[in-house]
C-alpha cells in the first residue's frame, strides 16, 4: 500500500524523517513530497535515502532542467497511484491551501487531483494554531472528509507553550490506520496466498496460460501483511513488484505452485488461493519446437493438480479461500465450488462484467462462506476488495472458534 507524505516548511519538518521509517515497518511504500519551505529544514537527500523513492520538490522540471510532459503531468500519476495522503508537519499555510483550492505548487496540485484519503498533522506556533483563520480553514477540511491529527500541548521551538507542536508518531500512524480501515487483527497468523497465472509449456515456444494479472492476489498478500499477518506469496509469473514484508516464492507451471504450497502448508493457518491456475497442460512437452504443417493438428491435454482441493482435504484447523473467475450462473457454480473443494470461503465474479476480472486495478465480487452468507460487494478497487476478503476471514474464524468452544 502506498503512502504519499508531505512534508511542508516547520521545524518539525526533520520529525518526517522519523515518520518514514515507522510506516515503512508498518509494511508501507512511502514517497515524498516536499516544499520549498521543507527544504529549509531538511534535505531531499535525507528523505531519498529513508524511503529508497523519488523525492519530488517541484511541480515542474527544477530550474535548469529539462522540461518534459512527464514533468509536467507527474503530480496526477502520483494521485493515481497512491492510497493515502499524509501530511506531516501541516504547517498553517498549506492548510490554508487545501483548504482554499490554491495550487501554486506540487504538493497543493496533487491535493486536488487526488481521490485518496487525507490525514494532515498540524504543526504551528501555539497563536497561529488558535487563529479563528486557521480554525475555520481546520474545520472546512474536517468536513470534507480529511482526517486532523491534532497538534500536541507543550513547549514549542518558538519558546512558547501550548497547543502546536507535531502530533506524535503513534498517534499518526494510528490515524492513517484507522483511515485505511487497518486493524492488526492477524497477527501471530501465518497466511499464505498464491496468485498470478501459471504456465503450461507446450514446447520450448508455446505455452497454454491465462489473462490473470496477479493484482487481486498481491493485494491480498499486501493487506494481510498491514493487519500483522506472516504473510507467504506463491505467485506465478508476473510483472508486479513483491508487497513489502512478504515472502515471496516464484513458480511458473501449476505442478510448482502445488510443490511450493505443499512444502509451506503445514505452518500456515489461512490459505488463500487467488491464483488462476490452469485447469489442463499438455499431455506431452515437446523438447523441440513444433514445426508447422499444412494439416491439423491435435492437441492432447491432462488434467493439472487440484491444489486448492487437495489442501482442503486434509485442511484440519485452517481457514481455506477459494477463487472462482466464473462467465455465467456465477452463484450456482461458487456455492457447488465451495461444497466440492471443502472450502470456508468462495470469492467468485463474473469476469465479463465491467470493472471485473482479469488485469482490472478494480473487481466485483460476492462472498460465499460455508455458514451460508452471501456478500455481494459493488465495484471497488483490488486493494479494497482484499480488505473485505480479509474482514470475513477474520468473521469466519471468530465463529468456528465460538463453535468449537460450545461443541466442548
Amino acid at each position: 500500500m502506498r503512502i504519499t507524505l508531505g512534508v511542508t516548511g516547520g521545524v518539525a519538518a526533520y520529525k518526517a524523517a522519523e515518520l518514514v521509517r515507522r510506516l515503512q515497518q508498518d509494511n508501507f511504500v512511502v514517497q515524498v513530497i516536499m516544499t520549498r519551505g521543507a527544504r529549509e529544514f531538511i534535505t531531499p537527500l535525507t528523505f531519498a535515502a529513508l524511503s529508497g523513492q523519488k523525492v519530488i520538490t517541484d511541480l515542474f522540471a527544477e530550474s535548469g532542467g529539462e522540461a518534459n510532459l512527464e514533468s509536467a503531468i507527474e503530480h496526477i500519476a502520483v494521485a493515481q497511484r497512491t492510497d493515502l495522503l499524509l501530511v506531516a508537519p501541516a504547517t498553517a499555510d498549506i492548510l490554508a491551501k487545501f483548504a482554499r483550492g490554491i495550487a501554486d505548487d506540487f504538493l497543493t496540485t496533487l491535493y486536488l487531483a487526488s481521490t485518496a484519503l487525507v490525514v494532515l498533522a498540524p504543526a504551528m506556533n501555539v497563536n497561529m494554531w488558535n487563529h479563528a483563520a486557521t480554525q475555520e480553514n481546520v474545520e472546512m477540511l474536517r468536513a470534507r472528509g480529511n482526517k486532523i491529527v491534532d497538534p500536541d500541548e507543550g513547549y514549542l521551538a518558538c519558546g512558547m507553550t501550548g497547543a502546536g507542536r507535531l502530533a506524535g508518531q503513534d498517534a499518526i500512524v494510528a490515524a492513517v490506520h484507522e483511515a485505511l480501515h487497518i486493524v492488526r487483527d492477524l497477527e501471530g497468523q501465518t497466511v499464505l496466498v498464491t496468485a498470478g497465472p501459471t504456465c503450461e509449456d507446450l514446447d520450448p515456444v508455446r505455452y497454454l496460460t491465462n489473462r490473470s494479472s496477479g493484482k487481486m492476489g498481491y493485494a491480498v498478500a499486501e493487506a494481510a501483511v498491514l493487519r500483522g499477518a506472516r504473510v507467504i506469496l506463491v505467485s506465478g509469473p508476473t510483472s508486479l513488484d513483491s508487497p513489502s514484508g512478504v515472502e515471496r516464492i516464484d513458480v511458473r507451471s501449476a505442478e510448482e505452485m502445488q510443490r511450493a504450497v505443499t512444502d509451506k502448508i503445514a505452518n500456515v493457518s489461512i490459505a488463500i488461493f487467488a491464483a488462476a491456475v490452469a485447469d489442463y497442460r499438455p499431455a506431452i512437452s515437446n523438447d523441440h519446437k513444433i514445426k508447422r504443417k499444412k494439416e491439423p493438428m491435435t492437441l492432447a491435454l491432462e488434467p493439472t493438480p487440484d491444489i486448492l482441493a487437495t489442501v482442503a482435504r486434509d485442511k484440519g484447523d485452517r481457514l481455506i479461500v477459494g477463487f472462482a473467475a466464473e462467465t455465467e450462473h456465477v452463484a450456482e457454480n461458487a456455492r457447488k465450488k465451495l461444497t466440492a473443494k471443502n472450502a470456508d470461503l468462495i470469492v467468485a465474479n463474473d469476469v465479463t462484467a465491467e470493472g471485473a476480472g482479469f488485469d482490472h486495478d478494480t473487481n466485483v465480487v460476492t462472498l460465499f462462506a460455508r455458514d451460508g452468507r452471501d456478500l455481494p460487494l459493488p465495484r471497488m478497487s483490488k486493494s479494497e476488495v482484499a480488505r473485505r476478503i480479509l474482514d470475513e476471514v477474520v468473521r469466519l474464524r471468530s465463529t468456528l472458534r465460538h463453535a468449537q468452544r460450545s461443541a466442548v
